[in-house]
Protein backbone atom coordinates (compact mmCIF):
# COMPACT_ATOMS: atom_id res chain seq x y z
CA UNK A 1 0.00 0.00 0.00
CA UNK A 2 2.56 2.63 0.67
CA UNK A 3 4.52 1.97 -2.60
CA UNK A 4 0.99 2.08 -4.29
CA UNK A 5 0.35 5.41 -2.39
CA UNK A 6 4.09 6.53 -3.48
CA UNK A 7 3.59 5.66 -6.80
CA UNK A 8 -0.11 8.01 -7.00
CA UNK A 9 1.95 11.02 -5.27
CA UNK A 10 4.44 11.26 -7.99
CA UNK A 11 2.19 11.15 -10.72
CA UNK A 12 0.60 14.53 -9.32
CA UNK A 13 4.27 16.31 -8.19
CA UNK A 14 4.55 15.38 -12.16
CA UNK A 15 1.62 16.69 -13.04
CA UNK A 16 2.60 19.58 -10.89
CA UNK A 17 6.08 19.53 -12.50
CA UNK A 18 5.02 19.92 -15.97
CA UNK A 19 3.29 23.47 -14.94
CA UNK A 20 6.42 24.74 -13.81
CA UNK A 21 8.11 27.24 -16.86
CA UNK A 22 11.67 27.83 -17.56
CA UNK A 23 11.85 30.80 -15.53
CA UNK A 24 10.41 29.59 -12.57
CA UNK A 25 6.77 30.36 -11.98
CA UNK A 26 3.85 27.77 -12.31
CA UNK A 27 0.99 28.32 -14.53
CA UNK A 28 -2.33 27.74 -13.41
CA UNK A 29 -3.14 25.26 -15.78
CA UNK A 30 -1.92 23.73 -18.49
CA UNK A 31 -0.56 25.72 -21.61
CA UNK A 32 -2.63 26.96 -24.15
CA UNK A 33 -6.11 26.05 -22.20
CA UNK A 34 -8.84 28.62 -23.59
CA UNK A 35 -9.84 29.69 -20.37
CA UNK A 36 -6.78 32.30 -20.29
CA UNK A 37 -5.47 29.91 -17.56
CA UNK A 38 -1.89 29.37 -18.98
CA UNK A 39 -0.55 32.15 -16.96
CA UNK A 40 1.08 32.61 -13.60
CA UNK A 41 -0.47 33.77 -10.51
CA UNK A 42 1.29 35.20 -7.02
CA UNK A 43 -1.43 33.21 -5.42
CA UNK A 44 -1.33 30.19 -7.35
CA UNK A 45 2.36 30.08 -7.12
CA UNK A 46 2.01 30.40 -3.41
CA UNK A 47 -0.61 27.22 -2.83
CA UNK A 48 1.51 25.33 -5.74
CA UNK A 49 4.89 25.37 -4.19
CA UNK A 50 3.27 24.02 -1.53
CA UNK A 51 3.02 20.59 -2.33
CA UNK A 52 7.13 20.68 -3.07
CA UNK A 53 7.72 21.99 0.37
CA UNK A 54 6.26 18.81 1.74
CA UNK A 55 7.94 16.42 -0.38
CA UNK A 56 11.46 18.58 0.53
CA UNK A 57 11.71 19.64 -2.94
CA UNK A 58 13.28 22.70 -1.68
CA UNK A 59 15.16 23.27 -5.21
CA UNK A 60 11.92 23.72 -7.16
CA UNK A 61 10.13 25.63 -4.55
CA UNK A 62 13.46 28.04 -4.22
CA UNK A 63 13.23 28.44 -7.95
CA UNK A 64 9.59 29.94 -8.18
CA UNK A 65 10.10 32.55 -5.33
CA UNK A 66 13.23 33.41 -6.81
CA UNK A 67 11.11 34.17 -10.29
CA UNK A 68 8.71 36.05 -7.64
CA UNK A 69 11.67 38.29 -6.02
CA UNK A 70 12.60 39.12 -9.91
CA UNK A 71 9.03 40.27 -10.96
CA UNK A 72 9.13 42.50 -7.89
CA UNK A 73 12.22 43.95 -8.59
CA UNK A 74 11.13 44.11 -12.41
CA UNK A 75 8.55 46.12 -11.16
CA UNK A 76 10.43 47.81 -8.38
CA UNK A 77 9.48 51.99 -9.49
CA UNK A 78 5.90 50.90 -9.50
CA UNK A 79 5.78 49.31 -5.94
CA UNK A 80 8.23 52.51 -4.40
CA UNK A 81 5.54 55.21 -5.74
CA UNK A 82 2.62 53.09 -4.07
CA UNK A 83 4.59 52.54 -0.92
CA UNK A 84 5.05 56.71 -0.73
CA UNK A 85 1.62 57.57 -2.41
CA UNK A 86 -1.92 55.63 -1.33
CA UNK A 87 -2.78 54.14 -4.86
CA UNK A 88 -6.71 55.52 -5.50
CA UNK A 89 -7.13 53.27 -8.91
CA UNK A 90 -6.88 49.58 -8.99
CA UNK A 91 -4.07 49.30 -11.91
CA UNK A 92 -1.72 51.38 -8.56
CA UNK A 93 -1.73 48.23 -7.07
CA UNK A 94 0.59 44.94 -6.95
CA UNK A 95 -0.40 43.00 -10.15
CA UNK A 96 -1.86 39.28 -9.12
CA UNK A 97 -0.42 37.82 -12.22
CA UNK A 98 1.67 38.04 -14.79
CA UNK A 99 3.25 36.63 -18.14
CA UNK A 100 5.51 33.50 -17.08
CA UNK A 101 8.35 34.20 -19.00
CA UNK A 102 8.27 38.02 -19.18
CA UNK A 103 7.17 39.29 -15.88
CA UNK A 104 5.04 41.86 -17.24
CA UNK A 105 1.58 42.26 -16.26
CA UNK A 106 -1.66 41.41 -17.77
CA UNK A 107 -3.90 44.17 -18.21
CA UNK A 108 -7.10 42.98 -18.75
CA UNK A 109 -9.53 44.61 -17.20
CA UNK A 110 -10.65 42.02 -13.94
CA UNK A 111 -10.23 42.68 -9.80
CA UNK A 112 -6.92 43.17 -9.66
CA UNK A 113 -6.52 44.20 -5.92
CA UNK A 114 -5.53 41.32 -4.63
CA UNK A 115 -3.77 42.04 -1.11
CA UNK A 116 -4.28 38.36 0.17
CA UNK A 117 -1.73 37.63 -2.71
CA UNK A 118 1.07 40.28 -1.37
CA UNK A 119 0.40 38.78 2.14
CA UNK A 120 1.11 34.68 0.74
CA UNK A 121 4.22 35.27 -0.39
CA UNK A 122 5.39 37.51 2.30
CA UNK A 123 4.28 34.94 4.66
CA UNK A 124 6.17 32.54 2.62
CA UNK A 125 9.50 34.55 2.21
CA UNK A 126 9.46 34.44 5.81
CA UNK A 127 8.77 30.98 6.19
CA UNK A 128 11.52 29.63 3.81
CA UNK A 129 13.72 32.18 6.06
CA UNK A 130 12.64 30.63 9.25
CA UNK A 131 13.41 26.85 7.76
CA UNK A 132 16.60 27.91 6.59
CA UNK A 133 15.95 27.93 2.85
CA UNK A 134 17.34 31.15 2.03
CA UNK A 135 15.51 33.30 -1.10
CA UNK A 136 16.21 36.89 0.16
CA UNK A 137 19.98 36.82 -0.49
CA UNK A 138 21.24 40.21 -1.72
CA UNK A 139 20.39 43.89 -0.65
CA UNK A 140 18.41 44.47 -3.74
CA UNK A 141 16.38 41.43 -2.45
CA UNK A 142 15.82 42.77 1.44
CA UNK A 143 15.09 46.02 -0.25
CA UNK A 144 12.27 45.02 -2.54
CA UNK A 145 10.78 43.00 0.67
CA UNK A 146 11.01 45.89 2.98
CA UNK A 147 9.50 47.65 0.06
CA UNK A 148 6.05 45.44 0.10
CA UNK A 149 6.04 46.15 3.76
CA UNK A 150 5.76 49.28 3.40
CA UNK A 151 3.18 49.15 0.47
CA UNK A 152 0.79 47.13 2.99
CA UNK A 153 1.26 50.13 5.33
CA UNK A 154 0.54 52.86 2.79
CA UNK A 155 -2.67 50.73 0.91
CA UNK A 156 -3.68 50.76 4.56
CA UNK A 157 -4.78 47.16 4.25
CA UNK A 158 -6.91 46.55 7.07
CA UNK A 159 -9.06 48.84 5.82
CA UNK A 160 -8.70 48.54 2.41
CA UNK A 161 -11.25 46.77 -0.10
CA UNK A 162 -10.39 44.35 -2.44
CA UNK A 163 -11.03 41.78 -4.54
CA UNK A 164 -9.81 39.68 -2.61
CA UNK A 165 -8.48 35.47 -3.35
CA UNK A 166 -11.27 35.03 -5.97
CA UNK A 167 -10.82 38.71 -7.83
CA UNK A 168 -14.09 39.86 -7.80
CA UNK A 169 -15.58 42.55 -5.85
CA UNK A 170 -13.85 45.09 -3.65
CA UNK A 171 -14.67 44.30 -0.04
CA UNK A 172 -12.83 44.13 3.22
CA UNK A 173 -12.25 40.63 3.38
CA UNK A 174 -11.70 38.63 6.58
CA UNK A 175 -8.89 36.19 4.54
CA UNK A 176 -7.27 39.16 2.71
CA UNK A 177 -6.98 41.17 5.94
CA UNK A 178 -5.65 37.17 7.71
CA UNK A 179 -3.27 36.81 4.30
CA UNK A 180 -1.42 39.88 5.36
CA UNK A 181 -1.37 39.44 8.97
CA UNK A 182 0.43 36.28 8.48
CA UNK A 183 2.72 37.57 5.94
CA UNK A 184 3.24 40.83 8.36
CA UNK A 185 4.10 38.75 11.53
CA UNK A 186 6.64 36.23 9.34
CA UNK A 187 8.93 38.93 7.85
CA UNK A 188 8.83 40.41 11.49
CA UNK A 189 11.47 37.64 12.55
CA UNK A 190 13.69 39.04 9.85
CA UNK A 191 16.22 41.47 11.89
CA UNK A 192 17.16 43.40 8.99
CA UNK A 193 13.44 44.74 8.06
CA UNK A 194 11.34 47.21 9.97
CA UNK A 195 7.92 45.98 10.51
CA UNK A 196 6.26 48.65 13.19
CA UNK A 197 4.02 47.18 15.63
CA UNK A 198 0.76 48.80 14.72
CA UNK A 199 0.63 47.58 11.45
CA UNK A 200 0.20 44.08 12.86
CA UNK A 201 -1.70 45.10 15.32
CA UNK A 202 -4.15 46.88 13.53
CA UNK A 203 -4.45 44.23 11.02
CA UNK A 204 -5.14 41.44 14.26
CA UNK A 205 -7.93 44.18 15.11
CA UNK A 206 -9.82 44.49 11.97
CA UNK A 207 -9.41 40.41 11.73
CA UNK A 208 -11.03 39.86 15.12
CA UNK A 209 -13.91 42.38 14.12
CA UNK A 210 -14.83 40.91 10.61
CA UNK A 211 -14.84 36.92 11.74
CA UNK A 212 -16.63 34.99 11.81
CA UNK A 213 -17.64 36.29 8.50
CA UNK A 214 -15.71 37.23 5.53
CA UNK A 215 -16.75 40.84 4.36
CA UNK A 216 -19.95 42.68 4.73
CA UNK A 217 -21.79 41.02 2.12
CA UNK A 218 -20.89 37.30 2.83
CA UNK A 219 -21.31 35.55 6.43
CA UNK A 220 -18.98 32.98 5.34
CA UNK A 221 -16.81 31.64 2.30
CA UNK A 222 -14.60 29.22 1.53
CA UNK A 223 -11.60 31.40 1.04
CA UNK A 224 -11.76 31.44 5.03
CA UNK A 225 -9.91 28.07 5.30
CA UNK A 226 -6.68 29.90 4.46
CA UNK A 227 -7.06 31.51 7.97
CA UNK A 228 -6.72 27.98 9.25
CA UNK A 229 -4.47 26.25 6.56
CA UNK A 230 -1.63 27.64 5.91
CA UNK A 231 -2.00 30.67 7.98
CA UNK A 232 -2.72 29.37 11.78
CA UNK A 233 -4.71 32.45 12.40
CA UNK A 234 -7.92 31.02 13.62
CA UNK A 235 -8.28 29.27 17.12
CA UNK A 236 -9.92 26.10 17.78
CA UNK A 237 -13.35 27.57 18.83
CA UNK A 238 -13.47 30.18 15.10
CA UNK A 239 -11.65 27.15 13.06
CA UNK A 240 -14.75 25.06 14.62
CA UNK A 241 -17.30 27.69 13.38
CA UNK A 242 -15.38 28.63 10.22
CA UNK A 243 -15.61 24.65 9.15
CA UNK A 244 -19.53 24.33 10.28
CA UNK A 245 -20.55 27.78 8.44
CA UNK A 246 -18.54 25.96 5.10
CA UNK A 247 -20.10 22.44 5.57
CA UNK A 248 -23.56 23.20 6.68
CA UNK A 249 -24.26 26.27 4.05
CA UNK A 250 -21.93 25.25 0.97
CA UNK A 251 -21.15 21.60 0.64
CA UNK A 252 -22.44 19.76 -2.32
CA UNK A 253 -21.84 16.26 -4.34
CA UNK A 254 -18.63 16.96 -5.66
CA UNK A 255 -17.42 20.05 -4.00
CA UNK A 256 -17.72 23.03 -2.32
CA UNK A 257 -19.31 26.42 -3.39
CA UNK A 258 -16.96 29.52 -2.78
CA UNK A 259 -19.81 31.35 -1.45
CA UNK A 260 -23.92 32.13 -2.13
CA UNK A 261 -24.53 33.04 -5.52
CA UNK A 262 -20.98 32.76 -7.13
CA UNK A 263 -21.69 33.40 -10.62
CA UNK A 264 -18.78 32.11 -11.50
CA UNK A 265 -19.36 29.09 -13.60
CA UNK A 266 -22.92 29.24 -12.49
CA UNK A 267 -25.06 26.65 -14.67
CA UNK A 268 -28.37 28.75 -14.05
CA UNK A 269 -28.60 31.64 -16.69
CA UNK A 270 -29.25 34.29 -14.36
CA UNK A 271 -26.13 33.19 -12.13
CA UNK A 272 -28.16 32.18 -9.37
CA UNK A 273 -28.65 29.50 -7.04
CA UNK A 274 -26.57 26.61 -9.26
CA UNK A 275 -23.15 27.43 -8.23
CA UNK A 276 -19.91 25.64 -9.41
CA UNK A 277 -18.74 23.50 -7.10
CA UNK A 278 -14.82 23.71 -6.51
CA UNK A 279 -12.77 20.41 -5.85
CA UNK A 280 -10.01 22.03 -4.48
CA UNK A 281 -12.23 22.56 -0.98
CA UNK A 282 -12.29 18.68 -0.28
CA UNK A 283 -7.91 18.19 0.03
CA UNK A 284 -7.84 21.54 1.78
CA UNK A 285 -10.35 20.53 4.04
CA UNK A 286 -8.87 17.25 4.83
CA UNK A 287 -5.74 19.01 5.43
CA UNK A 288 -7.87 21.81 8.16
CA UNK A 289 -9.46 18.54 9.74
CA UNK A 290 -6.06 16.65 10.18
CA UNK A 291 -4.82 19.68 11.36
CA UNK A 292 -7.30 20.43 14.55
CA UNK A 293 -7.34 16.41 15.08
CA UNK A 294 -10.04 14.87 13.13
CA UNK A 295 -8.59 12.54 11.41
CA UNK A 296 -12.15 10.43 10.52
CA UNK A 297 -12.94 13.49 8.62
CA UNK A 298 -9.98 14.24 7.05
CA UNK A 299 -9.74 10.71 5.67
CA UNK A 300 -13.49 11.14 4.14
CA UNK A 301 -12.61 14.76 2.07
CA UNK A 302 -9.53 13.17 1.22
CA UNK A 303 -11.08 10.03 -0.28
CA UNK A 304 -13.71 12.35 -1.60
CA UNK A 305 -11.36 14.42 -3.92
CA UNK A 306 -9.70 11.30 -5.22
CA UNK A 307 -13.42 10.13 -6.39
CA UNK A 308 -13.50 13.02 -8.53
CA UNK A 309 -10.32 12.93 -10.36
CA UNK A 310 -10.10 13.00 -14.29
CA UNK A 311 -7.85 11.41 -16.35
CA UNK A 312 -6.06 11.30 -12.91
CA UNK A 313 -6.08 14.99 -12.33
CA UNK A 314 -8.50 17.53 -10.14
CA UNK A 315 -10.40 19.80 -12.10
CA UNK A 316 -11.14 23.27 -11.01
CA UNK A 317 -14.56 22.66 -10.29
CA UNK A 318 -17.86 20.64 -11.54
CA UNK A 319 -20.69 22.57 -12.74
CA UNK A 320 -23.88 22.35 -10.09
CA UNK A 321 -25.22 18.74 -9.51
CA UNK A 322 -23.70 17.40 -12.37
CA UNK A 323 -20.83 15.61 -13.69
CA UNK A 324 -19.44 18.16 -16.20
CA UNK A 325 -15.88 19.36 -15.39
CA UNK A 326 -15.19 22.78 -16.68
CA UNK A 327 -11.94 22.85 -18.95
CA UNK A 328 -8.82 23.93 -16.25
CA UNK A 329 -7.77 20.01 -15.80
CA UNK A 330 -5.72 20.06 -14.16
CA UNK A 331 -6.07 22.86 -11.50
CA UNK A 332 -2.57 23.66 -10.50
CA UNK A 333 -3.67 24.66 -6.93
CA UNK A 334 -5.96 21.77 -6.69
CA UNK A 335 -3.34 19.07 -7.78
CA UNK A 336 -1.25 20.63 -4.77
CA UNK A 337 -3.87 20.41 -2.01
CA UNK A 338 -4.38 16.95 -2.95
CA UNK A 339 -0.32 16.35 -2.62
CA UNK A 340 -0.43 18.25 0.93
CA UNK A 341 -3.20 15.69 2.04
CA UNK A 342 -1.65 12.16 0.52
CA UNK A 343 1.16 13.17 2.97
CA UNK A 344 -0.12 14.87 5.85
CA UNK A 345 -3.26 12.01 5.87
CA UNK A 346 -2.43 8.27 6.91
Amino acid sequence: MKNLKKGFIEQHLEILRSLQTPKGLFLASKKGVDTGYDRAWLRDNFYTTLAFEETGDWDIVKKAYRAILDIFLKHEHKINWAAQNKPHESWQYIHARYNPETFEEYWEGWGNKQNDAVGAILFKLGDLEEKGHTVIETEEDKKIVQRLADYLNSIEYWQDPDSGMWEENEEIHASSVGAVLAGLKKIKTLSYLNVPDDLISKGQTALDQLLPRESESKFCDLAQLSLIYPYDLADHAMAKQILENIEYFYQRRRGVIRYKNDKYYNKNKDGFSEEAEWTMALPWLAIVYNQIGDKDKAKFYLNKAQSLLIDNQLPELYYSNSDKANDNIPLAWAESLLVVALLKII
